[in-house]
């Protein structure tokens, strides 16, 4: 009568999750990114140690895209300067290091992206949501963000 019960619970937390970046900061979606790539890799991991090829690529696929396709995009290189320069080249070796470690199934790449992600997780955690100053910002003007609006 109501279908399955895995459906049901996957339909909810789909709904959580929507409801989440409905209602999200530009700073916490960001900190949603990192927790999804932290998943992401774990789950990767899990299934390279199993041996699941097909699921390892999967996980491994989707951190790949929420590193490219949001962390990296999220970057405002032009108001950011070098530190959105220096993000977008960190987030372009990590990209690497997971798609080498799938291709070669090498659970220390694996690793070391997901140190860094929770790194820089734990960092933007630190930062709050309060935007820092940004020099130059004139007569109590809102200083534009470094990371675009995701």
């Amino acid at each position: 009568m109501f279908g399955n019960t895995q459906r049901g619970v996957n339909a909810y937390a789909k709904v959580g999750l929507e409801t989440g970046v409905s209602a999200a900061s530009p700073h916490k979606l960001i900190v949603m990114l990192y927790d999804g790539a932290i998943v992401a890799i774990l789950n990767g991991l899990t299934h390279m140690k199993a041996g699941n090829i097909e699921e390892k690529g999967k996980a491994i696929s989707k951190a790949i895209q929420i590193i490219d396709n949001g962390l990296r995009a999220s970057l405002d290189k032009q108001v950011g300067g070098s530190i959105a320069q220096n993000l977008d080249a960190l987030y372009e070796y990590m990209s690497n290091r997971l798609l080498t470690g799938n291709i070669q199934n090498q659970p220390e790449a694996l690793e070391e992206v997901h140190r860094l992600l929770a790194d820089l997780r734990d960092t933007w955690n630190q930062i709050g949501d309060a935007p820092a100053a940004v020099p130059g910002a004139l007569n109590g003007q809102k200083p534009a963000p470094v990371l675009a609006s995701v």
